[in-house]
């Protein structure tokens, strides 16, 4: 994510404006025909900064009537949220000892950074499209079959073969990836790690009774704006610019979420879940409410339940360990009718009729572009279908991971990062979810071995940490919550 996030593109009025018109169509928007043409009719290269034009088309979008029955499946509140759920465990009753709950939580740590290190060489590959569509998926495979890697069981190599096109991928890998096989001894600086370690700082400084101004204020202290993202880059500037100019009296979440930040519903916020999961461990319910706090600020609508969802199953991880009987926890905690809910429905059923985890993608690549049909038009490009970055597809990819990773410490994120799309994101939350329901003593795992149970970060205070350290701390805080 970071990698593609990074293209200044994507930070120019008429990237966000173009992206924007894909967001409001994905939200069952009626966009007259006369509107497309005129924001279309812009320029990306002469117009990129025109704000005066972009501002004018922008609110006009803006104030096009939402669909009704759309929006009032997917609410943005909480307690709306709840009463569209379906019924679930909401609490699970786990009384783990103290050595069992710091392994536990040792284990979903540490899994999380063998996951997020698979993945991280190949971020940008795993989004990489051509004539439009998005062919991570094809070019993973390939770059690991002319190595003889695949399936891929560990750490990516990055040596030359005399193949162009896989070369010059390799070559960019050694340039900036700590996480290759031949170079790998920690946990490198990652935003997917970033964002756990902020749910441990922010409950380790507030408490339980955090809400979303917590949150923003850690980020503005401690993490560096080069390290955030999309949604998280404009919902900050949206707090930055209200909070600062008028005495925090008009820094509101449904301002920070939706001013010119067409990114609400990608995959920011599901990434940010495990921090608040780990801390309610044993507590789906708890966690989906703590997600919901940190993500309403940031994202809408399934935004918002990509981290709920997670939340609530890395939180049930650590009692339950059927992926079905988790993604179902998952499901009870968010809308039953959102988009997310209803994707992630027809996945259960496809898994079970789809022989392996390729042709299940086929299937979710199909529905997903489905669900996003429209194409954004970027600098003489075109991206057609759903953002390889959106919370719906990657959501699926994590379920559909579990399954045909039968739940082992490293298959299982291992098909996360086979199926493309954000392969450290989602090698990240699937390593967390099995690592959660074996703990560290289950993992048996070389890959955990050579991070060498550190971390590094570019979070202020958690500069250079033990995986243990971070196990020890989330378990004092789990009790500090239990007891409160």
């Amino acid at each position: 994510r970071s990698s593609a996030a990074s293209d200044v593109y994507k930070r120019q009025d008429y990237g966000l404006l173009i992206e924007e018109l894909v967001q409001r169509r994905d939200e069952g928007v009626i966009i007259p025909e006369a509107l497309i043409r005129e924001i279309l009719r812009l320029d990306a290269k002469r117009d990129a900064w025109n704000r005066e034009a972009i501002g004018a088309l922008y609110d006009e979008l803006m104030r096009l009537p939402d669909d009704a029955a759309l929006a009032a499946r997917e609410p943005n509140d909480l307690e709306s949220i709840r009463r569209l759920r379906p019924a679930g465990p909401r609490h699970l009753n786990w009384d783990p000892s103290e050595g069992e709950l710091v392994d536990r939580l040792h284990g979903a740590w540490t899994n999380r950074a063998v996951g997020c290190a698979l993945g991280k060489p190949v971020e940008g590959m795993g989004m990489s499209h051509e004539d439009g569509r998005c062919v991570g998926r094809r070019r993973i495979r390939r770059y690991l079959a002319l190595r003889g890697d695949w399936p891929l069981r560990d750490y990516f190599e990055a040596r030359d073969i005399g193949d162009p096109e896989t070369d010059a991928w390799a070559k960019n890998a050694r340039a900036h990836s700590r996480s290759l096989r031949s170079n790998i001894a920690y946990m490198e600086p990652d935003d997917d790690i970033n964002y756990t370690l902020v749910g441990l700082g922010v409950i380790e400084e507030a408490g339980a009774d955090f809400d979303w101004t917590h949150v923003a204020g850690y980020w503005t202290g401690h993490i560096p704006m080069g390290n955030i993202c999309t949604a998280e880059t404009q919902a900050l500037l949206n707090f930055w610019n209200r909070w600062a100019r008028t005495e925090r009296g008009d820094a509101t979440a449904d301002f920070t979420r939706r001013h010119r930040n067409p990114y609400r519903e990608w995959i920011g916020a599901q990434i940010r879940a495990d921090g608040w999961a780990y801390v309610c461990a044993g507590q789906p319910e708890k966690a989906a409410e703590f997600a919901w706090r940190d993500a309403a600020w940031t994202h809408e609508r399934n935004g918002i339940y990509g981290e709920m969802f997670m939340a609530a199953v890395i939180a049930a991880a650590f009692v339950e360990q059927d992926p079905r009987q988790l993604t179902e926890i998952g499901l009870s905690e968010i809308p039953a009718e959102c988009r997310l809910a209803v994707a992630i429905r027809e996945l259960l059923e496809q898994i079970g009729r789809r022989p392996d985890f390729e042709a299940c993608m086929d299937w979710v690549e199909t529905r997903c572009d489905a669900l996003s049909p429209g194409t954004v038009h970027d600098q003489g490009r075109s991206r057609k279908g759903m953002s390889p970055v959106h919370t719906i597809n990657n959501a699926l990819v994590c379920v559909l991971s579990l399954f045909y990773g039968r739940m082992h410490p490293i298959e299982a994120p291992a098909v996360a990062v086979m199926c493309g799309l954000d392969t450290d994101c989602n090698g990240a939350t699937v390593g967390s979810i099995v690592g959660a329901t074996r703990g560290r003593r289950g993992l048996n795992s070389p890959l955990a071995e050579r991070l060498n149970d550190e971390v590094r970060s570019t979070v202020l205070g958690f500069h250079q940490v033990t995986l243990s350290e971070l196990a020890e701390r989330t378990a004092r805080q789990w009790a500090r919550l239990r007891s409160s």
